[in-house]
């Protein structure tokens, strides 16, 4: 017998030019804090989570806040089985379908309108990137607490606790655009309490465009985390 064949690796410009045909949300809601994932956070955060830990390709994937789809799409980009998004905004459901229908995709798509809470059964892996709190204090602890309930693995944004102007530059400017650093103690703490192991923290640069009324700059640029986590048998 020969061997086995080798699986494609998708290059990582590939998918960021995939995510940028991905279309936006047209109205975006500040209460909601609709901030849509950039495609070098998105493409960072799907490749990690497919080539470096290897939960992507033939996984059934939750996308929990999907918004228009972007890390939907880019699963099933990098060979997800099947992937199921929700959020509680319609219209930004109804233009992740849109974007599903034209990606020419392979994947199983299942989209829903709805509160988190709504989802059960569950999932190799959950992607997410959930509101920061900006608006709503611990909002981001609801999605957490969702992930571990029903997924095995967890990739989520989170914001950085020191964020400066000079960190984003410097990890701009490095070879990899990311780092890997400590995870905060009290998220640590939460992520235990839950059943979960953090199994590492990304940094990575995100930049935000002029989007509301209160931004006063044509964009801003802060540092997220993205934390790898794993639920506990």
């Amino acid at each position: 017998m020969g061997e086995p064949a080798q699986k494609r690796l998708v290059r990582k410009l590939d998918l960021e030019r995939f995510l940028s045909t991905v279309k936006p949300l047209p109205s975006p809601r500040a209460s909601l804090e609709q901030y849509t994932t950039s495609e070098p956070v998105a493409a960072t955060m799907l490749y990690l989570a497919a080539y470096t830990y290897g939960d992507i390709e033939g996984k059934n994937v939750l996308d929990l806040g999907c918004g228009t789809g972007r890390l939907s799409l880019g699963a099933a980009f990098l060979g997800a089985k099947s992937v199921v998004g929700i959020d509680i905004d319609e219209t930004a459901v109804k233009t992740a379908a849109e974007n599903a229908a034209l990606s020419g995709l392979d994947a199983e798509f299942e989209w829903v309108i709805g509160d988190i809470q709504a989802i059960e059964g569950q999932f190799d892996t959950v992607l997410q990137n959930p509101p920061f709190g900006v608006q709503k204090r611990a909002a981001d602890r609801r999605f957490l607490e969702k992930a571990l309930e029903v997924g095995g693995a967890i990739y989520s944004l989170h914001n950085h606790p020191y964020n400066d102007d000079s960190l984003a530059g410097r990890l701009r400017g490095s070879s990899h655009g990311s780092a890997q650093v400590a995870p905060s103690p009290f998220l640590a703490r939460f992520v235990e309490e839950l059943g979960g192991k953090i199994e590492a923290v990304y940094i990575l640069p995100l930049v935000i465009p002029h989007m509301f009324g209160f931004h006063t700059k044509a964009k801003h640029e802060v540092v997220v985390d993205l934390y790898v986590i794993r639920r506990r048998n």
